[in-house]
């Protein structure tokens, strides 16, 4: 087939069928409608009977054949993120971090030269609930790049919000079951969700960002993106240091108080996926620019909390943010089953001068991230064309379900599928730089962090939130308390005290007032008018402080 004919965007590069793929081709019969063998259709009305009424036979191939496809279209929803969005797009690396050469850092080829652009992917999601859940919940939000690298693929995947509930993997599903419905009535329960973190103190710092403003997100355009875990950057002299990544969107910033969540929600509960598409389909393009928080390689005993503690922040005063690069998003997908659900994103996806710290949750994360995907979409998830890296690939593994092309490449001996041989098969690479060996020495035990220290930050979070903010912050923890089994209402009052003195008497105040409708604030629109007047009412207070 001529290149000529290809229809833009795809290549056999990225394993979409290969040079003899005729799928997508022009010309003649094109609009015709064919069966999954590529049968013309002459009838999609009728199927075959005995007589017009019926019954109906067996060699109705073509409709079994619809039928029996149509009841597999959907993979297995995601357990978290299941409900997201997604776009194409680029990122342009600035060749410094700061005012110095990155190479100091990291020999990652992506950010090496200033204005070399990177193929990017971005899917944007809510955590907690389905597919079809409103886009205007209470909820975290999932941030996650896939970078299409010279050196193949990087994921940065994290949330909107910079910390997270728990800093150890093993609690992860313990807490998702507590944020999801009542596995008896199917009811999300906000006396679930207090009880597990009335005995997760770890968690204040998080509750205090999710039930204030910064917990809704208004779109996905004006939202904040953060990779959450420590990694670790590598130089070409395998030193690396402790980094951060923090997305931050020209557009500027801006969350949804309740009312205003609810007023959208009455008229539109898919208002922050229609937003991204319709704003790059205007070629109103949203951008990002990325910074880093760098750290060098160690404990940091003078902190009042340990650097791999994905509760914390990092003073932004003592590591601030330096750019390295801005990314556009300016095309969305032609098909949103093959490209935004079927993406596929890993912590554990790094590419060279990129590495792993020792966070906890980072640890957990890498294997439970890949290991999901073969969950849902199969063994060679990969070969699909969004997660397939834009480069050649060459493993030695065949076989799986829905395997359809091999990867060894041309001048490579088709028999050895094996490493190492004489016979002319796969060889390793050369190192392009030293590698990074870290030193780990200790006793293998079960046991948590030393500097925990779980108030002090969310104390100092809720002091820098700005006045509506704390009020809807308290509005929206009493509202959720009211419900909840006294023993948990006196445990978290207790504990919003340690954080502030202030922030836990005004929830105890709001609980000895609470009564079952208690509404929330007033000065909001409650949704007569729907979606436009909720996004002026906010845009009128301006964006939020950065309590960050």
């Amino acid at each position: 087939m001529k290149e000529e004919n290809k229809s833009p965007g795809v290549s056999s590069e990225t394993g979409t069928g290969g040079p003899d793929d005729r799928r997508f081709s022009k010309g003649e019969g094109q609009e015709t409608l064919t069966n999954r063998q590529g049968h013309p259709v002459a009838d999609n009305q009728n199927i075959r009977t005995v007589g017009s009424r019926g019954p109906s036979t067996l060699e109705n191939y073509n409709f079994l054949e619809k039928i029996t496809h149509f009841d597999r279209e959907r993979v297995p929803e995601r357990i978290v993120h299941a409900r997201g969005a997604g776009a194409h797009g680029w990122f342009e690396a600035y060749g410094k971090v700061g005012d110095e050469p990155i190479s100091k850092y990291t020999r990652a080829k992506l950010f090496q030269e200033a204005g070399k652009r990177t193929p990017v992917f971005v899917r944007f999601s809510t955590v907690t609930h389905g597919t079809h859940s409103p886009e205007t919940l209470r909820d975290p939000r999932g941030f996650a790049v896939k970078f299409y690298t010279e050196d193949g693929n990087w994921d940065l995947v994290g949330n909107n919000l910079k910390i997270f509930f728990i800093r150890d993997a093993i609690k992860f599903p313990d807490l998702i079951h507590a944020f999801k419905p009542d596995p008896i009535t199917n009811i999300q329960d906000t006396e679930r969700i207090f009880d597990f973190i009335s005995q997760s103190p770890e968690a204040m710092h998080m509750i205090t960002f999710l039930f204030s403003p910064w917990g809704i997100p208004a779109n996905y355009r004006q939202m904040q993106g953060s990779g959450v875990n420590t990694y670790k950057w590598v130089n070409q002299e395998g030193k690396a240091v402790l980094v951060k990544y923090h997305w931050e969107p020209k557009q500027g910033i801006l969350n949804l108080t309740q009312p205003e969540a609810e007023a959208i929600q009455a008229k539109n509960f898919n208002h922050a996926t229609q937003d991204l598409y319709e704003a790059i389909e205007r070629k109103d393009y949203p951008e990002w620019e990325l910074y880093v928080q760098i750290m060098e390689d160690g404990e940091h005993p003078e902190l009042d909390f340990d650097p791999l503690d994905d509760t914390k922040l990092w003073p932004k005063k003592q590591f601030p943010f330096l750019p390295v690069g801005r990314m556009v998003l300016d095309k969305n997908p032609q098909d949103y089953h093959a490209e935004v659900e079927q993406a596929a994103f890993g912590t554990g996806v790094l590419v060279d001068g990129l590495d792993f710290s020792d966070d906890k949750m980072l640890q957990g994360r890498t294997f439970s991230y890949s290991d999901t995907q073969r969950y849902r979409v199969g063994a060679n998830y990969l070969q699909l064309p969004i997660n397939a890296p834009k480069k050649h690939v060459a493993t030695n593994q065949t076989g799986g379900q829905m395997a359809y092309h091999i990867d060894r490449p041309t001048g490579v001996n088709p028999h050895i599928n094996y490493e190492p041989s004489l016979l002319d098969g796969l060889k390793e690479v050369e190192k392009t730089g030293a590698p990074h060996e870290p030193y780990v020495e200790g006793p293998v035990q079960r046991k948590g962090i030393e500097r925990t220290n779980d108030f002090a930050q969310a104390g100092q979070t809720y002091r820098a939130l700005e006045g509506w903010e704390r009020e809807d912050l308290i509005n929206n923890l009493v509202i959720g308390l009211g419900p909840c089994d006294p023993r948990i209402q006196k445990k978290m009052v207790e504990m919003f005290t340690r954080c502030d003195e202030d922030y836990g008497r005004r929830v105890a105040e709001g609980l000895q007032k609470w009564k079952p409708g208690l509404l929330p604030l007033e000065g909001a629109p409650m949704g007569a008018d729907g979606t436009a007047e909720a996004v002026q009412w906010a845009m009128e207070k301006g964006h939020p402080s950065d309590p960050y």
